[in-house]
């Protein structure tokens, strides 16, 4: 078994059911298992501004299925909760599950890179990693999660707070 890491975000309709499905639907897959889920969080769009907030957090798995037939799966997880296919990058979504880390695995291919190539950047990816693995170290950078989210935690425009059910 291999432990990864996703990241796990909604931003129509029920945004934290829809990421609880999401959680449902992984640790239902087929040789993978959910080992621990991070808080949830609000958290405010990057890069496409022009939408609702985000509810996002993370997700520890251990799996037998290899980098490319993961994400196969993750994707096919989306369809089934629903996601079309986004009319805008970075745009609205009912669900996003992506591929964060994969055990010290270094990949760049057309369907996929890992580490995932924007995580450093991103607030509302590092914040919930540091809760269930706030000492994992990044397999190119060499800094722990944490060291990375308080480089770039107080940036204009990556705002992220705690999610309280009822919040949308």
């Amino acid at each position: 078994m291999t432990t990864a890491y996703l990241s796990i975000g909604s931003n129509l309709g029920d945004k934290y059911a829809n990421c609880l499905k999401g959680v449902d639907k992984v640790d239902a897959l087929d040789q993978t298992r959910v080992a621990a889920v991070s808080k949830f969080y609000r958290t405010e769009p990057v890069d496409f501004l022009d939408q609702a907030w985000f509810v996002n957090g993370a997700l520890k798995i251990e799996t037998k299925l290899e980098p490319l037939e993961l994400i196969h799966r993750l994707k096919e997880t989306e369809r089934i909760l629903g996601q079309m296919d986004k009319e805008v990058r970075f745009g609205p979504r009912i669900i996003d599950l992506d591929i964060i880390l994969y055990g010290n695995t270094v990949m760049d291919t057309e369907v996929l890179t890992i580490p995932h190539p924007r995580m450093h950047q991103r607030c509302f990816v590092l914040k919930p990693l540091c809760d269930i693995g706030a000492d994992m170290v990044h397999p190119v950078l060499g800094e722990t999660m944490e060291q990375l989210l308080k480089r770039i935690e107080n940036d204009h425009g990556q705002e992220v707070m705690a999610y309280n059910k009822g919040d949308q």
